[in-house]
């Protein structure tokens, strides 16, 4: 019985840790020049939590951006929810919250997109 414990501890410390990989596409804002992707990913590294303090990364959290999506690459658990809530956070900051909202695409993936109305529209073409 002692021996089977003993494994099963080497066992889980020589396993690789899992890491969730989550994309934010902003390309749409970033092509209309209304968002800044260098921001938003210094925004991310400032202030993602690892064990309650905020901007200590480290090896457990890596944030990194090609062109106008941003990876995050995490040890788990870590939730996408999470991302979620600092991209509003982000929107709201930098007053673009009324304009743009975070859509999840697939499973690992969000996309900040515009809020479509169409009244505007026909009113701007009289």
């Amino acid at each position: 019985l002692g021996g089977k414990i003993k494994m099963a501890t080497r066992k889980g410390a020589s396993g690789k840790k899992k890491v969730a990989k989550f994309t934010i596409d902003c390309s749409v804002p970033v092509e209309d020049n209304v968002l800044d992707p260098a921001s938003f990913e210094k925004f991310l590294n400032d202030r993602i939590k690892v064990n309650g303090k905020a901007g200590q990364l480290g090896d457990a959290v890596r944030v990194q951006r090609e062109s106008a999506q941003i990876s995050v690459a995490a040890n788990l658990p870590f939730s996408k929810r999470y991302l979620k809530y600092l991209t509003k956070k982000y929107l709201k900051k930098q007053n673009l919250r009324d304009y743009l909202h975070v859509v999840a695409s697939n499973k690992t993936t969000y996309q900040l997109r515009y809020f479509s109305i169409a009244d505007n529209e026909e009113e701007e073409e009289d």
